[in-house]
């Protein structure tokens, strides 16, 4: 609920109303605390309203495009006679104010007051607090900082021209762009290629390095791009971007590959180099001990002055919503006076492309540089019964286990629904669990999760179907 008021004084106050802020929020007055949580511009932050589910409601009209487009391998003639993306956009927005609706509701608690405006902290325990009809003090006992994160701009000539975009944009258009560069091949940017090269954009993404998805096993990530380029979609690796202009109505994206510069020209540009945390001035101005722009936590979520917390982006590190949640839920909890910890080596990670990457743990280069006896097992979809049926065979699930001890240490999956699959893993991560037991327990057949059962079994000499 919403208050106004000259002077709120509580036990909590939350600075920011994203994944981390509003776990937080929920949590700490279900432990019985006061909370005040302040939110400048939409509760739910970038997740809800910008990035997460905006993006994935529109992947799934990509999905059925494809779906479509492959109708005759299913015995079923059909054909696409039109995208009208300003519908996928409605349905976007739907699903979003649903979701808002429901959050809404769970923050409604008596001990809750959110702050719908702008608050800045004067001391620890001090935040000054502006909305549209109110400026007023709020006194608090402790501070959870959850400013989240931004797009990351590039100084980059050209870069605020008319037609150059951010995911915050892209999610919006309502026409089809018949091109668009994209600069940056994270997870972002991979999977708006995915979006619209599904609906007819002709597609060039522009990576500086020389390799997508850099933070995932290289394995995983060539075959991805293989996949990609089967697809329609270009990509520049090793490439840098050096300007941005106009040229007869369209954008030119000036690049060097190696000395040699060309031009890619485009409808849109679309800038999706990651991005960096909300550091704001008064954040600084605190002395919080800091690495790089990221507020430096220990293991429970406290910063280096006393009962000042923070979680989420702001801490640096993966910047992914459930990885938030999670570190919401603990400085809550902390706050109140709980010892709670994060498991960080059990935090998966998805990038929603078709088909989808999902990982957890360590991959097979880092357990290597740990100094572990690995050991690697892999199951390709192809040879999944429950992938032939649904036409999606591309791609495989691998463990990296700990030869000497047998327990699994990380996992990559490059397939359908990998997303969903990771948690069996996740959770095997989490409990310590050994490859014998994921290999010798009993999964549901026909399954795509079969294919994390042999994996296990081929890393432990055991696989059958392999």
């Amino acid at each position: 609920m919403t208050k106004s008021i000259n002077d709120l004084k509580t036990e909590i106050c939350i600075l920011g109303g994203g994944p981390a802020g509003y776990v937080a929020a929920i949590l700490a007055a279900r432990l019985g605390a006061s909370v005040v949580l302040v939110e400048k511009e939409h509760i739910g932050g970038t997740c809800l309203n910008w990035g997460c589910i905006p993006t994935k409601a529109l992947l799934k009209t990509a999905e059925a495009l494809e779906t479509i487009k492959k109708s005759s391998e299913f015995g079923v003639q059909a054909s696409v006679s039109s995208v009208k993306i300003a519908s996928a956009v409605a349905r976007k927005d739907k699903i979003a104010k649903s979701l808002k609706m429901g959050l809404e509701y769970l923050l409604d608690n008596p001990n809750i007051t959110i702050v719908r405006g702008e608050g800045t902290i004067e001391s620890p325990n001090k935040i000054n607090a502006k909305t549209d009809t109110d400026n007023f003090t709020i006194n608090c006992d402790k501070l959870i900082i959850t400013a989240g994160s931004k797009t990351l701009m590039p100084a980059l000539p050209g870069i605020g021209l008319e037609g150059v975009i951010t995911s915050n944009e892209a999610i919006n258009l309502t026409e089809i762009p018949t091109s668009m560069t994209i600069i940056g091949a994270g997870a972002i940017g991979l999977e708006f290629a995915t979006l619209f090269s599904a609906m007819g954009a002709k597609i060039t993404v522009v990576e500086s390095l020389d390799r997508i998805l850099p933070q995932e096993d290289l394995e995983i990530t060539a075959e991805l791009l293989k996949i990609m380029k089967r697809h329609g979609i270009k990509f520049k690796l090793g490439a840098k971007v050096k300007e941005i202009k106009k040229a007869d109505g369209e954008l030119s994206t000036l690049i060097d590959e190696n000395g040699i510069e060309s031009e890619i020209i485009s409808e849109k540009v679309l800038v999706a180099i990651g991005r960096e945390v909300n550091l704001t001035p008064d954040i600084e101005a605190l002395g919080l001990k800091m690495n790089g722009k990221a507020i430096v936590v220990n293991e429970f979520m406290e910063t280096s002055i006393a009962n000042i917390y923070a979680a989420g982006d702001v801490v640096g590190g993966k910047l992914l919503a459930h990885l938030a949640f999670a570190e919401g839920k603990a400085a809550a909890e902390n706050a109140c006076g709980g010892r709670t910890k994060i498991n960080y080596n059990a935090v998966p990670a998805c990038v929603y492309t078709h088909p989808e990457v999902a990982s957890v743990g360590m991959t097979e280069a880092d357990a290597v540089d740990e100094g572990y006896d690995v050991k690697v097992g892999r199951f390709d979809f192809r040879s999944n019964g429950r992938a032939l049926c649904q036409g999606s065979r591309d791609g495989f699930a691998k463990v990296v286990v700990d030869g000497e001890s047998g327990i699994i240490l990380g996992a990559q999956i490059l397939g359908a629904q990998a997303s969903e699959l990771i948690s069996e893993v996740t959770l095997a991560i989490t409990l310590k669990a050994k490859a014998e037991v994921l290999a010798e327990m009993i999964h549901p057949h026909p399954t795509l999760s079969e294919a994390i059962m042999e994996a296990c079994g081929d890393a432990i000499g055991k696989a059958i179907h392999k």
